[in-house]
């Protein structure tokens, strides 16, 4: 986008001009127009202007585009009339969205005011939770009956086609209304007309349950490489379709969960939000974080004697445990994106731990190497090095098995395998660490001092 229309357009909401949204739609995309509305110097008011512009379909693109806040702020703002007209533009799951998160009284209002049909498919929509199938999934899409002729379906396609999201892919029903198999719109319009759609139909057709997880939801769409995933009962019928671009936006929203979580930080946080959810979505896990460093803590003041007679093993051990940790978070990050792919659980692939471990004795060997030259040269005692290098091939190895394994455990007992998993490895890193560097220290201690 360039400056000067981002620039043109906030002068013209900011000063009030009248706004050609013909023209707009042509030299902005819809994405761009939000980035402008989302301005901190925009006002409600500016808002309750700029969408109160006759044509309607333009401004559902614009909604559609925009985030959950701007979205809510806009609605706020709005008459009835205007938003029902808007969302006449919309796709059913995006309505749904927005009405999810309006007070219980101005939702049931706006579905009042709504054609019986569409009130009807919003409330089944409005049944299940966002973060599960059927809160994903949209009621537009093109399901034609296995019996009809090519020239029957291509009739309906063209009839339906203008008010639904997915259009290539057909889902093809019987006449119970079960989802038998899918067609695809190219074979369609090159078929036989004498043919019916069962001909052409492919029966091999994935689905999910309704309840199903958004993660494990994007999970199978991956997997199978769909551009449209039905959505079915236990009756087999086809309750609604999951389309690609919902499955974009679940990984991006199960990323940004995953990164918060292995900081320790519990929900969606934004940078400039109120500083009281921000205290409470991280101090609980600093808390964590405090008796860790405590647990951690007691290991060194157990070899303080030790430390006291060779004070150079207080700046070496810090070495030891800060390439333990740098070691487990490559694991650590290997092993959730295994999980999250579902190419990994704790029952089948536990033996992978082997591999974390012949991996850690060769990587902290050759670190251990390094680092016991550099601390040889340094502090004029081989033996020092020595130890500097078992040490390290001993927290690699830990670093390798807990980086692998917490993200499992975590996993199999039903947590999120990111939840501050850097927490509890940090912790078996720095207290192991640090036991087992002064632990030889102590050994090998008469050839130290």
């Amino acid at each position: 986008m360039e400056d000067k229309q981002y620039e043109s357009l906030l002068q013209k909401i900011k000063t009030r001009q009248t706004l050609n949204t013909d023209v707009l739609d042509e030299v902005m995309h819809s994405a761009d127009i939000v980035a402008v509305l989302d301005e901190d110097d925009i006002t409600d008011e500016d808002l309750k202007w700029f969408f109160s512009a006759n044509d309607k379909e333009f401004l559902a693109d614009v909604l559609e585009d925009a985030d959950d806040k701007l979205q809510s702020r806009v609605v706020h703002q709005l008459d009835y009339d205007d938003i029902i007209k808007i969302f006449s533009y919309m796709p059913k799951d995006e309505i749904a969205d927005i009405l999810g998160d309006l007070p219980i009284g101005q939702r049931k209002e706006l579905l009042n005011m709504m054609k019986a049909s569409d009130s009807r498919e919003l409330r089944v929509l409005l049944g299940y939770r966002d973060d599960t199938a059927g809160g994903l999934m949209t009621t537009e899409y093109i399901a034609l009956y296995q019996d009809l002729t090519m020239y029957q379906a291509l009739a309906k396609i063209r009839e339906i086609a203008p008010k639904t999201e997915v259009i290539s892919t057909i889902f093809v029903l019987n006449r119970t209304r079960q989802l038998v198999g899918w067609a695809d719109l190219r074979d369609i319009l090159s078929a036989d007309p004498g043919l019916t759609i069962e001909d052409i139909t492919d029966s091999h057709v994935i689905t999910v349950d309704p309840l199903m997880d958004q993660e494990e939801v994007a999970q199978v769409v991956r997997k199978y490489d769909l551009t449209a995933l039905a959505v079915v009962n236990r009756r087999h019928s086809l309750l609604g379709v999951i389309t690609a671009d919902d499955i974009m936006d679940v990984m991006v929203d199960e990323q940004t969960e995953d990164i918060l979580h292995m900081g320790g930080v519990s929900g969606q946080e934004e940078i400039g939000g109120p500083i009281g959810v921000s205290i409470k979505r991280r101090l609980p896990w600093l808390v964590v974080n405090l008796v860790t460093a405590f647990i951690a803590a007691s290991a060194i003041s157990l070899f303080e004697g030790v430390i006291e007679q060779v004070v150079a093993l207080s700046s070496i051990m810090t070495i030891i445990s800060g390439m333990g940790g740098n070691a487990g978070s490559q694991t650590l990050s290997v092993a959730i994106r295994g999980i999250t792919l579902g190419e990994i659980n704790l029952k089948e692939d536990w033996k992978l731990v082997f591999k974390e471990i012949l991996l850690g004795m060769l990587d902290g060997a050759l670190i251990g190497l390094i680092t016991g030259i550099i601390v040889s040269l340094r502090y004029g005692n081989a033996y020092l090095g020595v130890v500097t290098i078992m040490a390290m091939i001993g927290n690699l190895i830990i670093a390798g098995i807990g980086g692998y394994l917490i993200p499992l455990i975590l996993e199999k007992i039903g947590q999120d395998p990111a939840l501050s998993s850097s927490i509890f490895l940090t912790t078996l890193t720095d207290t192991f660490g640090f036991f087992i560097f002064l632990g030889l220290a102590k050994l090998f201690l008469p050839l130290l001092v």
